[in-house]
């Protein structure tokens, strides 16, 4: 695979990481793993807008390098699936609030 896709997976991957910093924690309370160790989660959601910024950076870059390079074809599910991790980021972050009312009715 072209070091472009893998970078655009691994940036959406890790936005998805960051996206999930509020919600992981009361889902992993729900579960019963909660913990002082959840404390860490405040310091990474000051980051998540602009983790999420690059990792939109990095999927439109290998959507417009493989265009550039007549490769679309042969990765377009490659770069769909980094597309959609990106974008499922993207939602949970601007729908964080509403995902963790639920999540606090659910206790």
């Amino acid at each position: 695979m072209r070091k472009h896709i893998e970078f655009s997976y691994l940036s959406s991957f890790t936005a998805l990481g960051v996206a999930t910093c509020c919600v992981l924690p009361m889902t992993m309370m729900l579960l019963g793993f909660g913990g002082s160790w959840l404390v860490i989660f405040g310091k990474i959601a000051a980051a998540s807008y602009y983790v999420l910024a690059v990792a939109t950076l990095f999927a439109a870059l290998s959507w417009w390098l493989s265009l550039r390079q007549g490769a679309v074809s042969r990765l377009k599910w490659w770069l769909t699936g980094s597309t959609a991790v990106t974008a499922a980021a993207w939602v949970i972050v601007f729908y964080e609030t509403q995902i963790n009312e639920f999540l606090i009715t659910q206790m």
